[in-house]
């Protein structure tokens, strides 16, 4: 059908493999650094019901289709947000892609999600499902990238635009500008990144963690993360005037309250750390030994913890049973907004 052969059909372009080391600029010269990320994977929402279908159960308004231009491709729309269960806590972090819909009887959806709950977030849709006239189904052919710029100035330099070109989709991540843009391809080249290079994964995760992002169930485990608690008003994936959807009453009542006394903050551990890291859920502690929240996931010397926001100023610890205590710093991104610091 139209609809597979628009994502399947069109010219690829190669990437540009660069040495990690090249005259002292790791870059060799590049603008932007391409991201494989094999841990998200796709499923497709399509169907005459698809908007209204997601929305009962989205934390997020749906991104607005976008417009074509003459003959060129209408640019896919991207937004993120959370499934949550009945008690209003996360299930599943998404971000949600907008096709180009030529008709309105044909509402097209991608949604990315952790690769190891695709099977478990597509029983939730079909579970949803009832009568709606929508189609679920994975899509394995399809690849996720993450494209970040290599310096702020070089990404200024060699701009990126949004664009749907079979088979690809390149659209800004709708978090935060610091997590650049995010591609879509069904091969091993993401063809609408000219001149880029293939970075490392492990790259991409720190510095992740160094903006306070977090992603997948590692980060936001399925019915204990809370939305607000993890930042998703400062990375634009919660509407507090759309319809109903599942987990909406506990939502809303936090938000109108104003009163958040816990959030995931980014976190730099200091000094000699375990083999395997911290374990997720090891106790944070004040320097008195008062609880202070709990480290939740991690990459190296960096990670996120739930904390109270009024003990992130002074010093912090946690406890290993290889290391002692190990000290811990966290940190409020510069693009939180302004009243959270």
């Amino acid at each position: 059908p139209a609809w597979r052969w628009r994502l399947r059909a069109g010219p690829r372009r190669r990437l540009v493999h660069v040495p990690s080391h090249t005259d002292g600029d790791p870059a060799g010269g590049a603008a932007w650094t391409c991201f494989p990320l094999d841990e998200r994977a796709l499923v497709r929402v399509r169907g005459p019901d698809a908007a209204s279908f997601l929305g009962g159960l989205l934390t997020n308004e749906l991104p607005l289709p976008g417009s074509a231009a003459g003959a060129t491709p209408a640019p896919a729309r991207a937004g993120y947000a959370h499934f949550l269960n009945v008690q209003g806590r996360t299930l599943y972090d998404v971000i949600l892609y907008r096709l180009h819909e030529r008709s309105e009887e044909v509402q097209d959806f991608l949604l990315e999600c952790d690769s190891s709950v695709l099977g478990a977030l597509q029983k939730h849709l079909v579970l949803y499902k009832i009568r709606r006239k929508v189609t679920v189904e994975q899509m394995p052919e399809m690849r996720v990238w993450a494209v970040l710029p290599n310096t702020p100035e070089a990404g200024r330099a060699a701009p990126l635009q949004e664009r749907a070109e079979a088979p690809a989709i390149l659209t800004r991540d709708p978090r935060t500008a610091r997590m650049g843009w995010r591609l879509l391809t069904q091969g091993e080249s993401p063809g609408l990144v000219r001149g880029g290079r293939l970075g490392d994964r492990w790259d991409y995760h720190h510095h992740r963690y160094q903006q306070g992002v977090p992603e997948g169930v590692r980060d936001l485990p399925p019915g204990v993360a809370l939305p607000l608690e993890s930042n998703l008003t400062f990375m634009n994936g919660v509407s507090f005037t759309k319809g109903c959807y599942i987990g909406q009453e506990l939502t809303a009542r936090t938000y109108h309250m104003g009163v958040i006394r816990k959030r995931l903050f980014p976190v730099r551990l200091l000094g000699s750390l375990p083999v395997g890291g911290v374990t997720p859920g090891t106790s944070v502690l004040t320097a008195s030994g008062q609880a202070a929240g709990k480290f939740r996931a991690g990459q190296g010397d960096v990670g996120l913890a739930l904390l109270q926001s009024e003990k992130i100023k002074g010093p912090l610890h946690v406890t290993t049973s290889e290391s002692g205590q190990v000290a811990l710093t966290a940190s409020v991104p510069d693009w939180w907004p302004m009243t959270t610091k």
